[in-house]
Order: C-alpha cells, then structure tokens, then sequence
C-alpha cells in the first residue's frame, strides 16, 4: 500500500479517479448441494479496469457508493474501509498492468471458462486451480475458504483436503470444515487459500507460515487478485486470477490468469 502511494507502481493513485464503487450481495447454491453461499463484494473502477474485495456480512453497507464514488484513488487507499482499500489497490494494480497484458507477455496463462450452467463453470474454474498443485499422491492440501468443486477438484489431483472456513462446518460429502487456520497450516504439504484472507487480515499469516515451512501456497483470487499476484516469488508459489466479472456473475466464457513462479513451474 505505501509503495502504491508512493507512486512506485506506477502513476500516483492522487492523478486517478475510483468512477466508480460497486456493492454487491449474492447467494449461490449449486445443483446437488446443500450449501447456500452468501457472497458480498464491493468494486472499484479505475478507466478500464475493476479492483474487488469479498467481504464478510455487516462490515459494509450499500452507502460506499455514494461516499466514495468518484473520489481519488489515493483516498480510498490511505482511509476507507479495508475490504474497500484492498479494492482499490487492487483496481490500480489491474490498472497499472492488467492480467491480459500478463498473459501477452507471456508471465500469465488464460484460461476460458465455458459458457454454460453455475455447476459447468465453477467446476471448470476450481480443476483451472486445482491444476496449479504440484503434489505427490495423498499429500494433504489446507484449504483456507471452502467451496465444494474444489474440494473435489483437488481430491481428483490426488490430494487430502484439509478444509477450513469459518462459515462452514462440513463440506457436501460430510468432512469435518476447521475454523483453526493454525491447525491446518500446521499440517499441511500444500496451502490452497482463497483471496479473501486478504480482506479478513489472515493473508500475512498464511504467508509467514507457509515461508516458513518451506511449502507451496496457491492463491485463487476473485478478491484481490492483482495484490496477490505482487506476491509471487515472495511466498505464493502459483495464483490462479480472476477479475471482474467474475465467474458467476455471467453464463458466457470468461477468462481467468494462472500465474507460476520459476519453481512452482
């Protein structure tokens, strides 16, 4: 964030302008399971491009709009809320270097989701990540935000999922879902971790711990994913990224970015 500010990315985020902030509040039930996922978002755009940040019930309301609409980037950055300071860091990363021109350069892998019904593309989206585990046959993966493809999706890689959430107590086939992050952190040969531990501050421990064991961390990130992605090399192994519009939100094809480090590749 001190490093946005300072201009170091790029333009000063004071020269630019948040258009726009959006609010959004969704649930998701997918065909076959018994979990209603509440999702709530909140949007900034900066010209052409969309920063967002997931985050928990109550911590906003739909008056950020209003308040924060059309003020200056560097605003948002220095005194918002933070789901929406993630927001927006994560609007003047994507804006700085947007995922496609990644991919153009060759440092990102799009991956097209099919068109097509909630169940086709979540489990499209979840094998997308679920491909960037590097693992041995029964090595236990910490799963640090659950949603059930991709509990499959890494069960079909090979791997025991080790879920976590704090808003789940079982995932659809009845494994027991911790609220310890330490236990699973502890345990684990890899960590697969959602975005949103950047808007609920327990990204710096996961990164901490998994430096400090030495093992792989995969980001899949709806919320945050240019922020996450300025820490590959640094702790996360492999992002799987995914701007605005996200997946659900549309039944047509939409492109995700599968980073690697060196190593991870």
């Amino acid at each position: 964030m001190v490093a946005a500010l300072a201009g170091e990315h790029g333009p000063l985020p004071a020269e630019l302008i948040a258009t726009s902030v959006f609010w959004i509040h969704h649930g998701t039930r997918l065909a076959g399971g018994d979990t209603t996922y509440l999702n709530q978002y909140v949007l900034v755009r900066v010209g052409g491009t969309f920063g967002g940040c997931a985050f928990e019930a109550g911590e906003l309301t739909p008056a950020i709009c209003r308040d924060h609409s059309g003020a200056p980037l560097d605003v948002l950055l220095r005194d918002a809320p933070r789901p929406l300071r993630i927001a927006a860091l994560d609007a003047y990363l994507a804006h700085t270097r947007p995922h496609r021109v990644a991919a153009e350069a060759g440092d990102a892998e799009p991956v097209g989701l099919p068109s097509g019904t909630p169940e086709t593309r979540a489990t499209a989206r979840d094998a997308a990540i679920a491909g960037l585990l590097d693992i041995e046959e029964g090595a236990k993966v910490g799963l640090i935000g659950v949603v059930n493809p991709l509990v499959a999706a890494i069960r079909e890689r090979g791997g025991e999922p080790l879920p976590c959430d704090f808003n789940l107590k079982a995932t659809q086939w009845g494994d027991p879902v911790t609220d310890d992050m330490h236990e699973v952190l502890d345990r684990a040969d890899a960590i697969v971790a959602t975005g949103m531990t950047l808007s609920n501050g327990s990204f710096d421990t996961i990164l901490e711990r998994c430096r400090h064991r030495g093992i792989p961390l995969i980001v899949y990130a709806q919320s945050g994913s240019a922020v996450a992605r300025a820490f590959l090399g640094s702790g996360v192994t492999a992002l799987s990224a995914e701007p605005f519009p996200f997946s659900q939100f549309s039944a047509e094809e939409t492109v995700l970015y599968r980073y690697r480090t060196v190593a991870a590749a």
